[in-house]
């Protein structure tokens, strides 16, 4: 699968706080978790998002609690992709779980600017900044991973894996 999309570049260490503030999860409404996603970090992430943008960030992003209301939130705000240098276990966990992809590249997470246009080749790990012409490689995911992510999350595949049908 190739993908396009609009950057929004955050720094290191972005927690599961900073993604989605505890003071939203009275209401977990995947719709109210977008509206207030990125809110204590970027004020005006929720306006200006994007169906099919992508959130670049540096190491050790989704850290914090275990909290699945984190990775919720970015894939209903419309983010389609995470590429960081590296992300909390966790975080990473819950975000497959529910087929939102993220991808490992240093190099990608260092050079990529703020509103670049990128284009991902998921399946072979393949990054392609369309604004400055550099391609990067992000680990690939295991075929698993791939088709979790494919039929939106662990739940589906579960659900076409016990029925065969995958």
């Amino acid at each position: 699968m190739i993908a396009k999309g609009r950057v929004h570049l955050y720094g290191n260490h972005i927690d599961t706080d900073v993604i989605i503030p505890a003071r939203v999860l009275n209401n977990p409404d995947p719709k109210n978790l977008a509206a207030h996603c990125m809110e204590d970090i970027d004020p005006s992430f929720s306006i200006r998002v994007r169906a099919g943008d992508i959130i670049v960030a540096g190491i050790n992003f989704g850290c914090g609690s275990s909290r699945e209301h984190a990775p919720i939130a970015i894939k209903a705000s419309g983010i389609q992709c995470v590429i960081a240098e590296n992300f909390a276990r966790i975080f990473y966990r819950n975000s497959i779980n529910i087929g939102l992809p993220l991808l490992e590249s240093k190099e990608a997470s260092h050079d990529i600017k703020d509103s670049d246009e990128l284009e991902i080749d998921y399946e072979n790990g393949k990054i392609l900044n369309l604004t400055s012409g550099k391609k990067y490689q992000a680990l690939k995911f295991p075929e698993f991973v791939r088709n979790i992510i494919k039929v939106g999350g662990l739940v589906n595949y579960a659900k076409i894996y016990v029925n065969k049908q995958f």
